[in-house]
């Protein structure tokens, strides 16, 4: 399986990252982009923060991929998650697989954004329209 996974400041470039699933061998890509959505429980959503540590981040994602690699035979993977803020309707997180059947491609992009909510070091915090701030509680990796 050959991967890419990049913690990064900038933003998301789906167009990209699809071409890079894009594969011969495939016969299904499933994505998932998160993005900052309007409105959280009730209130008004201005912006989302991110902060993660890269290093670390980018380590347990790559255990995460190994992970699912043992359950699904992935051909490609991209998972790119943005620090810093992030409005509203954009992309803070892009996950994509390559495998040969839709099945596989689904169980396995579902398992990949669910792995990195609980597993990485990334923490995110809401601003809402009343001036008040959020920090979502982040999970960190457990040192396997």
């Amino acid at each position: 399986m050959e991967s890419l996974v990049k913690i990064t400041p900038d933003s998301i470039d789906s167009d990209r990252l699809l071409a890079y699933l894009t594969e011969s061998e495939g016969g299904a890509i499933d994505i998932f982009l998160g993005t900052t959505r309007r409105f959280t429980a009730g209130r008004e959503t201005v912006s989302l923060s991110y902060e993660a540590a890269p290093n670390l981040a980018e380590k347990e994602i790559q255990k995460i991929l190994s992970d699912a690699a043992r359950k699904w035979p992935l051909i490609r993977a991209a998972i790119v998650h943005r620090t810093g803020l992030v409005p509203v309707n954009e992309a803070s997180v892009f996950i994509g697989v390559a495998t040969e059947h839709r099945s596989e491609a689904f169980s396995a992009c579902r398992f990949l954004i669910d792995e990195l909510k609980k597993r990485v070091p990334i923490w995110k915090r809401e601003k809402f329209c009343d001036g008040s701030e959020e920090w979502v509680q982040g999970v960190t990796p457990s040192g396997d």
